[in-house]
């Protein structure tokens, strides 16, 4: 296994600290004026925020309860997991406080929009950060250091299983916190929070893969070549009924070529069975480089 260099270490948490930032920028303009409460210590930190608002002499900012609450998670990661595991996490989820705090203490303005406006846009920046973060190999802490330890005492339970319940429990409580309609909103959030980071994670540079099944394969497999200057992998099938051998050809193009690669296909064998499958992202030669990934 190849040693990082030092420009990629950089790199990584250069990365990080863009994706906890803006991951603040949306928790502050949009989350916590609207009080949508999406899980994880940040919602926690919401609901604590308008309890002492409401019912002290002082509020306890949503960046101390994020630093506090994760202080002893972070302790205890390192005993369990160490340093390797938890370090980019570390470094993640202060870089997180440290945002929110400059936001919280010198930003004054906040934007003010209705529920499903600050859903939306809010679940898209934070999906963005996290998502980021995320690629990166890293978490901001919180709940998921705690499924992370306490799928480490109940191993039976998925880490993924824990992780939803610890968060639920937190929208369940900023249900009766707040009201119905809030917790709905935040629901929203979640949902389109984590297609932005499925987005982020697995790429926005959609393609289309080919699997052709032809007695003249290798004509087809020449013509693509040829045409569209596109490689063409060929792979060993054999017909479950006939038992006939057969070669299957795997060919990924961009989207808009797709409509090329049928016409290139039917000009030369129109009994040709194609099947046409969504590709979320394509890295080598002809697409993107793999030093060029976010």
């Amino acid at each position: 296994m190849t040693t990082k260099s030092g420009r990629q270490v950089v790199y990584e948490y250069l990365w990080i600290a863009i994706g906890t930032a803006i991951m603040a920028f949306g928790l502050y303009f949009f989350f916590m004026p609207h009080n949508l409460v999406v899980g994880g210590v940040s919602g926690l930190g919401i609901i604590i925020l308008d309890y002492s608002y409401n019912n002290l002499d002082f509020t306890i900012p949503v960046w101390l309860t994020t630093l506090v609450f994760n202080i002893p998670l972070v302790l205890i990661a390192l005993k369990v997991f160490g340093l390797k595991f938890i370090a980019k996490t570390t470094f993640a989820y202060l870089f997180l406080t440290l945002s929110l705090f400059l936001l919280e203490e010198y930003v004054t303005y906040t934007f003010e929009t209705d529920f499903f406006l600050a859903s939306i846009i809010g679940g898209v920046i934070c999906g963005i950060g996290v998502g980021l973060v995320y690629r990166q190999l890293a978490t901001t802490g919180g709940s998921v250091l705690v499924a992370a330890l306490l799928h480490k005492v109940f191993k039976h339970i998925p880490t993924s299983r824990i992780l939803m319940t610890v968060d639920w429990s937190i929208i369940l409580l900023g249900f009766f916190v707040f009201d119905f309609e809030r917790t709905m909103y935040a629901i929203i959030a979640i949902f389109v929070s984590t297609k932005a980071i499925e987005y982020i994670l697995e790429g926005l540079n959609f393609a289309k893969a080919a699997f052709i099944i032809s007695e003249d394969s290798h004509k087809i497999a020449a013509a693509l070549t040829q045409m569209m200057d596109r490689g063409v992998t060929s792979l060993d099938g054999r017909g479950a009924y006939t038992g006939h051998e057969k070669n299957v050809l795997l060919c990924v193009v961009s989207k808009r070529e797709i409509a090329k690669l049928k016409e290139v296909v039917t000009g030369i064998d129109k009994r040709a069975f194609v099947i046409v499958a969504d590709v979320r992202e394509v890295l080598g030669e002809g697409f993107k480089d793999f030093d060029k990934q976010i």
